[in-house]
């Protein structure tokens, strides 16, 4: 890996080409380096998942909309949308769109957390639809996830974001439409102007992840990989971007992030170099926001000591979480935020709420990604009183462990510390998730089939659930008409009740 040093540029400098941050993500991309086997079984790994989760979503409010936007928008070749048949296809920004709903909807799939927050399964719809539309196969949507892997990691690696309050979406459009340049053995040319284009149309502000948060925390990605989609599109007839989109006078870094004498260092890999930061990334076991995942597991652990101490868990006068930055500021008391401490908050503010988290789960000793978050949960009296109680503070080491570059000392979780009301004391830790590579129970292609068997259950027929595993298996030998099925169906009934039309499916007189 080499680093990059990226700063703003003054016009009238011309900052060649060659010295861009856009061009050097572009040579990665365009690099026909060979993806490693594990590599390779990783990337079949992350594409389970996310269909493990976008099987337990597929009804939801939100997904069943965009879902029903994507069927207005019916396209040959097309690309396949999860629950539909498999004959069924949609053109593939729109399929991108659906589908990312869908794996984003529970909070529920893979992440990569550095200088940044990300999900770089994200990455997986958009890049999946291009292939499946021009009729790629299993080898070249493994070349393009691998890539928008590795562009995905080494941004949320150089580049902050949040302190900005800017979305981590932005880091998304640039790393999937680098994803899609190398499925499709785009010029670098090409892949570069495609870059900007998607890193420009894809800068949001974090209010989609704070206050009264709402579906479009699920949305963000998928509109993210859609408009990546777009701009490869765009590009491949000839157009341009803004360049250069990050160091431009007026670009990225200058007005949107730490300003004209900021410097950012991006990792990279150098030219033949594989490309292999899909290792680096992580999977959840609970539906719930990543820095939650620890402590989850904590809870489940702490709660046969505390019980054993006193069946009555009202007798605890606080739960102090001496935590990261990151998780104090972000879903802890640190962000400020009354509604992550409100019973009747959505669904997606309660999952940025560490204290609502980590009460149901010391009450639960577990977690359910539809259970858990039920309103009649969230207002039950004795949890409304546990949750009252925990508060977060940031602890230098846990901060300082938490962007440590060593995997070993890497850590996402927080020192407990449980006060009863008689002044005795509880403490207990967890520095990363059970699931983690470096956890109790490490997530492997055993525990990522688990993972799809139990949130497809139910929902996709087993014989169906057999299929998508067995392509997944096959991933890198799959034909271009092998690739087309790489989705699953559902019965018609199991896809929820018809959302309200809209613009694209409007009827005259309605």
């Amino acid at each position: 890996m080499k680093l990059h040093t990226v700063r703003t540029a003054r016009s009238a400098d011309r900052l060649p080409r060659a010295e861009q941050l856009a061009w050097k993500i572009a040579e990665v991309a365009a690099d026909p380096v060979a993806v490693e086997p594990e590599v390779v079984e990783m990337i079949g790994n992350r594409i389970i998942d996310n269909a493990a989760v976008a099987a337990a979503s597929i009804a939801r409010r939100p997904v069943a909309s965009a879902r029903a936007q994507a069927m207005a928008h019916p396209y040959r070749a097309g690309a396949t949308v999860f629950g539909l048949a498999l004959d069924r296809r949609v053109s593939p920004e729109w399929a991108a769109w659906a589908n990312g709903v869908a794996v984003r909807e529970l909070d529920f799939h893979d992440t990569y957390l550095a200088a940044d927050y990300s999900h770089p399964g994200d990455n997986v719809p958009p890049i999946l639809s291009v292939a499946q539309h021009c009729g790629l196969d299993g080898a070249a949507l493994v070349r393009g996830l691998a890539t928008g892997y590795e562009i995905q990691v080494d941004l949320v690696t150089g580049i902050c974001l949040h302190e900005h309050k800017i979305d981590h979406i932005a880091h998304l459009g640039p790393s999937a439409a680098a994803g899609i340049g190398t499925a499709l053995r785009l010029p670098t040319e090409v892949i570069y102007q495609a870059v900007q284009q998607a890193l420009h149309v894809t800068t949001t502000t974090r209010q989609s992840r704070k206050g009264e948060i709402s579906s479009w925390k699920a949305y963000a990605p998928a509109f993210a990989g859609k408009m990546a989609v777009e701009a490869v599109d765009r590009v491949m007839r000839g157009e341009g971007a803004p360049s250069p989109a990050w160091e431009g006078e007026d670009g990225f870094i200058a007005w949107l992030l730490g300003g004209p004498k900021a410097e950012y260092q991006v990792p990279l890999p150098e030219q033949g170099e594989p490309k292999r930061a899909i290792l680096e990334t992580y999977t959840k076991e609970h539906s719930a926001e990543y820095q939650s995942q620890a402590l989850i597991d904590l809870a489940r652990r702490m709660g046969p000591a505390l019980r054993e101490r006193t069946p009555d868990l009202s007798k605890i006068s606080s739960i102090v979480l001496h935590t990261s930055h990151h998780t104090h500021y972000v879903i802890g008391t640190g962000a400020n935020d009354p509604q992550k401490m409100d019973p009747s908050a959505s669904r997606e503010t309660l999952d940025h709420s560490i204290m609502y988290i980590f009460a149901v789960a010391l009450e639960d000793g577990g977690w359910h990604h539809e259970q858990s978050y039920a309103p009649e949960r969230a207002a039950r009296p004795t949890t409304v009183a546990l949750w009252h109680k925990v508060s977060t503070v940031e602890d230098p080491e846990w901060t300082r462990r938490y962007h440590s570059h060593d995997p070993k000392e890497k850590a996402f979780g927080a020192r407990v510390v449980v006060t009863f009301d008689d002044g005795s004391v509880v403490e207990d830790q967890i520095a990363v998730a059970d699931a983690h590579p470096l956890g109790r129970r490490p997530f492997g292609r055993e525990q990522y089939a688990g993972k799809f068997r139990t949130l497809a259950d139910g929902i996709v027929e087993r014989s169906e659930q057999d299929r998508f595993l067995d392509l997944v298996e096959r991933l890198p030998s799959l034909t271009s008409a092998e690739l087309s099925g790489l989705s699953f169906t559902v019965a018609p009934f199991r896809l929820g009740a018809a959302p309200a039309t809209g613009i694209f499916d409007w009827k005259s007189g309605s």
